[in-house]
């Protein structure tokens, strides 16, 4: 019997290993001598046009992966990773291959919806206030290396994220990294590496990566932690709630080990949030959740923390640094209303803006201060509406794909993308996420499940016309 033209089009694993070969050769073709290089390099030249066909074919997987290295900084979390440049290697052929489904075969097909029209107003003001930056070399450098990456690929998942596949594979390669990450955290905690102030879990903090901070640990692994538990509560087989039961416990380990108290209020809404659409006894579930969140401070034993614990008396140390941080930014977004300080200059201004000065500059530790400051009024503006369509849109897309005839895959990212937004709007009090990627790819991932519940929608109105007709 004949295999129909899907089967035979897309030779899937063997294409996937087949590039992961290419690239790995290469790389190791670049680090070595050169008599070792050439046959390496020929090898990997020989593997390239299945590598090629493969991009081409399944661009969903460049995509992701190209966003896992740049969020969860994978090199990073595995030095060993770090000569090979993955991020870069990832970031060309993803554009080179978005322009060609665009240009010649028009699978992916640009749409702009409205989440993506307040994001691309919001991107166009932070870009606008790049040149007027008080540190203007600080700010088009962040640009540079992170904002511009993170507008591109807003779209970029936006437009090649499609079909159930789609949406699976997306969920399935950011949990793995989010489980890769927190493997490695608690690996850090039980043999006392990298400790911040004695007892909080970092990450590469010898070679300066942003992990080594645990405040961004815990905010790399709250974003994975809403699709685990997504794909646990809806999975599409028995080993997809298997592998989310999984994921969920090592994240929420992982983050527990961090102390970080936006972490723990993340956990909080993720769950919560799933709890409200699925429990129906809601007085059950604010009692469950605060018992929760009690369970969750004494396991993450926040009293013990050098700085915040309970043997501060009054506000603590902690707390006031923030208070003090976030007077900072009003302070910064009233003598510039308009732009702002600029990308990525509060610690810059933290000494002309603060009453408090201890010596050294201070981080905002505030999403929504830290917008404020760097952007002014017109960009928090922005920022707050960005947000706030984004959950309509996504509200509107849960009450289409919450039915028997949308496939589990779709379900499971739609539950994950409103826990996720969720966790994000209860961490970004006291994290600073603004010019981070999970928001934007929340973003994105929510214009890509509206225009999905939209073709749904459709279908089904003229399936049901169809049937009323006859």
């Amino acid at each position: 019997m004949r295999r129909g033209p899907q089967a035979i089009k897309t030779p899937g694993e063997s294409a996937l290993y087949a590039m992961a070969a290419c690239l790995l050769i290469f790389a190791l073709g670049l680090a070595l001598p050169v008599p070792l290089a050439v046959p390496l390099i020929a090898i990997a030249i020989g593997i390239l046009p299945f590598a090629l066909r493969f991009m081409v074919e399944k661009p969903i997987f460049l995509c992701v992966g190209f966003v896992v290295f740049s969020f969860f900084r994978i090199h990073e979390v595995f030095p060993v990773l770090m000569p090979f440049r993955i991020p870069q290697l990832l970031a060309i052929p993803t554009l080179g291959v978005l322009f060609w489904h665009i240009v010649g075969t028009r699978r992916a097909k640009p749409f702009i919806t409205a989440e993506l029209k307040i994001f691309l107003v919001f991107f166009m003001l932070v870009t606008l206030g790049v040149p007027f930056a008080t540190d203007r070399p600080t700010a088009i450098s962040y640009w540079t290396a992170t904002y511009v990456k993170i507008g591109v690929m807003t779209f970029a998942i936006a437009w090649l994220i499609r079909e159930e596949n789609d949406f699976m594979t997306f969920m399935r390669l950011i949990v793995l990294a989010g489980v890769s990450v927190a493997i490695i955290a608690i690996s850090n905690k039980l043999q006392g590496i990298g400790l911040v102030e004695g007892t909080r879990v970092t990450i590469g903090r010898d070679i300066r990566s942003v992990l080594g901070d645990p405040n961004d640990l815990s905010l790399v692994l709250l974003f994975p932690l809403s699709f685990a538990v997504g794909m646990a509560i809806r999975p599409r087989g028995m080993v997809d709630r298997i592998w989310g039961g999984i994921a969920t416990g090592l994240i929420i380990w992982a983050i527990i080990a961090t102390q970080s108290r936006g972490g723990l209020l993340g956990i909080l809404a993720v769950f919560g949030v799933i709890g409200w659409r699925l429990v129906k006894n809601k007085g059950m579930l604010v009692g469950a959740g605060a018992a929760a969140g009690l369970f969750l401070l004494a396991v993450a034993d926040i009293n013990e923390r050098a700085s915040g614990g309970a043997h501060e008396d009054g506000i603590d140390e902690s707390a006031m640094g923030r208070l003090y941080a976030w007077e900072a930014a009003m302070r910064m977004a009233m003598g510039r209303p308009l732009n702002g300080v600029g990308l990525d200059n509060f610690v810059a201004n933290y000494f002309f803006y603060s009453d408090h000065w201890d010596g050294m500059n201070h981080a905002v530790h505030s999403t929504w201060f830290g917008v404020l400051a760097e952007t002014g009024f017109p960009g928090i503006i922005a920022f707050v509406t960005m947000i706030v369509v984004t959950i309509r849109s996504l509200l509107h897309a849960l009450r289409i794909v919450e039915n028997d005839r949308v496939p589990m895959a779709v379900r499971a990212s739609a539950l994950g993308l409103i826990s996720g937004v969720a966790g994000f709007l209860a961490s970004a009090t006291f994290l600073t996420q603004g010019f981070t990627w999970p928001i934007y790819v929340l973003v994105a991932l929510s214009a890509s499940l509206s225009r999905y519940a939209k073709r749904n929608a459709e279908t089904q109105n003229a399936t049901a016309l169809r049937g009323y007709t006859r």
